[in-house]
């Protein structure tokens, strides 16, 4: 009877030391789904702004136009990203495709402050290293994110502003244009009617009740790319004009490094687009690269989390596009659209505009 107890107390014992290993850990399962996804030999993602992007407010003309230089940008990275160039080069040809088109708001597009002149913002960031460069505040500049490049390669500085920038570019030999280059009809008309909003009487001893109508409806057009190379090394950039109608040098998240532009080996390389004010509060880019350090969480799971709960909640609209050391991709936003493509080592080629 002794033996027959002992016998079934043993049996007890393997059947729930056995029922206890198949107990998942969710840290580790986590951990080692990010650490073993397959992984690319390059990636690459871009966007052109995130906002209220209504295929009822678009003709096939201008949605067209638009994915042409969403698809000329990209190839542009691809190309040499499969030829085995740098993340960072690979960014910084393909946003200055972008800055180049008036479509969007960086570069030849960027749009106007109040006093009616372009005031333009750039990062980028080497996830190898965690060098970065930006620059903010520039009129005269062409290129922004050659500057922010030239920042990061050729001073002992992350961030250089205004005339100082200025000075600083024609030193490296960038080219500079007059301000008048940067002037598009379609963006002079867009501050026009915003400067004719602020006629309409408010009782707005509160600024911010004044300002958040005219925030809210706005359409964000920052670019940005974030790339991952053969030799495993991350990097991404953000170009923009800022806000229509700002004031008072009025600086977004695009040349803040950790809310507009973050990219590190460890985890993954973001660019960010939208109301630039939460993302700085937020610190986006920085934040998802965190989560997927500190809780090993994947890409997708950080991107989302972060824009829609943590961003979100504060009352923040935009997205960011990224992609993580294992060539993984997300193209998380919380508005009506956003204008993005991405490319894979394969040469599969993703565009999209609208929520889908």
């Amino acid at each position: 009877m002794k033996n027959l107890i002992y016998l079934c107390s043993l049996l007890f014992l393997v059947s729930a030391c056995k029922s206890e290993e198949k107990k998942p850990d969710l840290a580790t399962d986590v951990k080692t789904t990010f650490e073993s996804s397959p992984k690319a030999d390059f990636a690459i993602v871009i966007h052109g702004g995130a906002g209220t992007i209504l295929k009822k407010n678009m003709s096939d003309e201008m949605e067209a136009a638009y994915k042409a230089v969403l698809e000329n940008a990209i190839r542009t990275g691809y190309e040499i990203l499969n030829a085995g160039g740098t993340s960072l080069d690979a960014v910084t040809k393909t946003i200055n495709v972008m800055e180049d088109s008036p479509l969007f708001n960086a570069g030849k597009g960027a749009v106007f402050t109040n006093d009616e002149t372009n005031e333009l913002d750039a990062s980028i960031m080497d996830g190898e290293s965690l060098n970065a460069g930006a620059s903010a505040g520039t009129t005269t500049v062409k290129n922004p994110i050659d500057l922010a490049r030239a920042v990061m390669d050729n001073s002992p500085h992350v961030m250089l502003s205004g005339p100082g920038a200025e000075t600083f570019a024609e030193e490296q030999g960038l080219e500079l244009v007059e301000p008048a280059y940067f002037y598009t009809e379609h963006r002079m008309e867009a501050l026009q009617r915003i400067k004719e909003s602020e006629k309409v009487e408010l009782d707005h001893d509160d600024k911010t009740a004044f300002y958040d109508p005219i925030i809210k409806n706005s359409k964000f057009g920052t670019v940005g790319c974030a790339a991952l190379d053969k030799n495993g090394n991350l990097a991404a950039g953000t170009s923009t004009g800022g806000m229509t109608n700002k004031r008072w040098g009025r600086i977004g998240d695009a040349p803040i490094i950790g809310s507009g532009t973050y990219a590190n080996n460890a985890t993954c390389a973001v660019s960010s687009t939208g109301w630039g004010e939460y993302f700085i509060r937020a610190q986006v880019a920085h934040d998802i690269s965190a989560m997927m350090e500190y809780k090993n969480v994947s890409l997708a799971e950080a991107s989302k989390e972060v824009i829609h709960n943590k961003m979100g909640k504060l009352g923040g609209t935009g997205g960011i596009v990224a992609v993580d050391k294992n060539g993984n991709i997300a193209m998380e936003f919380n508005t009506e659209g956003m204008y993005r493509a991405t490319m894979n080592d394969k040469g599969e080629l993703i565009i999209k505009i609208y929520k889908d």
